[in-house]
């Protein structure tokens, strides 16, 4: 008997010889407990059943951290606000947005003790465990993870580099079972803003400039997490950030007060629609609007109230429930209500535009727009109050609590939600699942320039040359050449750099957003041109955004782009043992003054620009080479 079995017995009872979880431990088989119910059946019986605690509860999805060895933490944590217990039996919370994770088998233990917990309360309603992105090489609490124990892929928007669908599928499809080894039944993810403004932090996250292609990825990325329909062996999806979050004015992030105003002076509103559209269709799980607020917008003739969307009810109510028919979950972004505060730092309440309403007058306007769920919060006392002051019907929080528990039921939670520890173990980042990965990220490295007009082709290389590294780790280099300390002593350079940004640490999150210039300090252009007339130069840019590469292009021997790659796939990229096959998801601009003059919710609007989108030159294979269509073919 595995521990998953073991772990589902506690309060299993009999009723006309059939076993169900009696989670309200009253010994009766009620419809919300009957497996053949079907989730419609189930959830509107227990809606019925509820109190208004309970149906508070449901409505918010905060922070959780981990305790030391898969245990639970029972105090506050870096930034959850309070302790487990306090927020699942005191507050009846059930959702929550999990962080740091230690090993797959304590994040199952973990997870099996947050079940068991949650089994105390008077109608035993499981906890849906929910993550940011978790797979890739970003570290920011706001927005991704990187992925420690599981296995390790490009950004999404390396994904998309890559333009495979099936391969966009594959990954969802692994991390799934990633996901549900270790509990996770909720991902905070796709993100299918389009990346129309250069300048903007969170590209790498998004499937890239094309409302097409970005259209067609999601309802792959859809098919891998949540299947055809969800049941006990899906990730339920969240979506985001309707109606798009790319085209924010300078380019600064909705997190921030500078950031807070989202502009489309192209027109082009629709065609940021498009993904979501798509995914709608494709019975997304959830929908998260983003922080920003509209600015100059008009719908169906009407001008758009400029307040955040997630208190826009023109946004929510007449244009994502009634004008697109959709029907699931409707999940705030974090902190809309109060103020988050993080050890001596501050983010303010994203409350863009109603920054003079009182917290309780937010979270109102916030209900009225059509939000199900408040993100990043756990004042349940707040709405119960506006409940009991008459302010807010119960009825309304039915209707929010019917979706949000239809989705459990879909899950299968109420039945089983218990993992395996040693399934666990043995899935999560196991060896194939890393080698997946990996080509992967070779396989989306992008290059934009082979040669100069003095120096032929260098890529792809060959033999076993002596090399000079900047920016990478010399024992990568095993197995491809010799590190050298003196670049006179080297045949080739390789130097890996960062996309440029403006750093900023005044509130918290900031330091973590890369925002501003996309231009590389001349200093550093100076001594990379001088460094390319002793060496020649093969410059990878990792381009969470898009850079300024004029100044590069006109020295290095080889440049490429990555979006998110480790150095030995980048080295076998370079080498050709597996062939690099990525198109840039974003065009790369000439220069600033064209990025400043350029419309942000128009792609590809700089002029003259230095890379457009699609560009990515291919190369050679040698003997040995794993192209995309191969790797597919090992794993079909």
């Amino acid at each position: 008997m595995t521990q998953a079995q073991n772990h589902a017995r506690p309060g299993t009872s009999v009723a006309d010889g059939k076993a169900f979880r009696d989670l309200n431990g009253n010994g009766i088989m009620d419809p919300f407990e009957n497996p053949d119910l079907s989730p419609h059946e189930r959830a509107a019986d227990l809606v019925g059943r509820l109190s208004l605690e309970e149906k508070a509860g449901l409505m918010f999805h905060t922070v959780i951290e981990t305790g030391p060895d898969g245990t639970l933490l029972e105090t506050p944590g870096n930034i959850s606000k309070s302790p487990t217990s306090t927020v699942i039996l005191a507050k009846f919370m059930n959702h929550f947005n999990v962080h740091a994770l230690g090993t797959a088998r304590e994040a199952a233990r973990w997870s099996n003790a947050l079940q068991e917990l949650a089994a105390q309360t008077p109608h035993g309603i499981p906890v849906t465990i929910s993550t940011d992105p978790r797979h890739a090489f970003i570290e920011n609490s706001g927005v991704s993870f990187t992925a420690a124990h599981f296995s390790q892929w490009p950004e999404p928007i390396g994904l998309a580099a890559v333009g495979s669908g099936d391969l966009v599928r594959r990954f969802a499809e692994i991390a799934r079972k990633e996901y549900t080894a270790v509990g996770i039944r909720a991902a905070l993810h796709p993100t299918v803003d389009l990346a129309t403004e250069p300048r903007w932090c969170r590209q790498a996250g998004t499937f890239g400039q094309d409302s097409e292609a970005s259209a067609a990825y999601v309802v792959e990325y859809l098919q891998g997490f949540q299947g055809a329909e969800l049941g006990p062996d899906s990730v339920a999806c969240t979506t985001k950030h309707f109606p798009g979050g790319g085209p924010q004015a300078d380019g600064e992030d909705a997190h921030f007060p500078y950031g807070r105003e989202q502009v489309y002076p192209g027109g082009r509103f629709d065609e940021h629609l498009a993904p979501f559209r798509a995914a709608i269709a494709e019975k997304t799980s959830a929908i998260m609007p983003y922080y920003g607020m509209p600015v100059g917008v008009e719908l169906d003739g009407e001008p758009v109230e400029e307040v955040g969307f997630g208190y826009n009810r023109q946004i929510i109510t007449n244009l994502l429930r009634d004008k697109l028919n959709y029907d699931g979950v409707v999940l705030s972004d974090w902190e809309l209500v109060n103020d988050n505060i993080v050890g001596d730092q501050v983010l303010p309440a994203r409350a863009w535009g109603v920054e003079e309403l009182t917290a309780p007058e937010r979270m109102l306007k916030i209900l009225n727009a059509g939000v199900d769920q408040f993100g990043g919060e756990e004042c349940t006392e707040l709405l119960i109050g506006l409940v009991r002051d008459g302010l807010v019907s119960e009825s309304r929080l039915d209707e929010s609590a019917r979706r949000l528990l239809l989705v459990k039921f879909q899950l299968g939670l109420f039945d089983n939600p218990f993992v395996d520890e040693d399934a666990a173990a043995s899935v999560v980042g196991n060896a194939e699942f890393r080698r997946e990965g990996h080509r992967a990220q070779s396989q989306s490295v992008t290059v934009l320039t082979n040669g100069t007009s003095d120096v032929g082709p260098v890529l792809p290389l060959s033999g076993s040359p002596a090399v000079y590294l900047e920016g990478m780790d010399p024992l990568s280099l095993h197995g491809f050449g010799t590190a050298v300390q003196d670049p006179a002593d080297a045949d080739v350079a390789f130097i890996r750099l960062h996309s440029p940004w403006d750093h900023r640490d005044d509130l918290f999150l900031e330091q973590h957003f890369h925002a501003g210039s996309l231009d590389f300090p001349p200093g550093l252009v100076a001594r990379l041109r001088a460094l390319a007339a002793k060496v020649p130069l093969v410059i990878d840019v990792r381009l969470d955004r898009p850079a300024i590469l004029t100044p590069l292009a006109g020295f290095a021997a080889a440049l490429v782009g990555t979006f998110g790659v480790s150095d030995t796939a980048l080295l076998d990229a370079l080498f050709g043992r597996v062939s690099p096959e990525g198109r840039l998801p974003f065009e790369i601009p000439r220069s600033m003054d064209a990025v400043r003059a350029s419309r942000p919710d128009v792609p590809g609007d700089t002029a003259d620009p230095l890379f457009p989108y699609g560009h990515g030159l291919r190369l050679p294979e040698p003997a040995g080479a794993t192209s995309l269509s191969d790797t597919l073919g090992q794993t079909s």
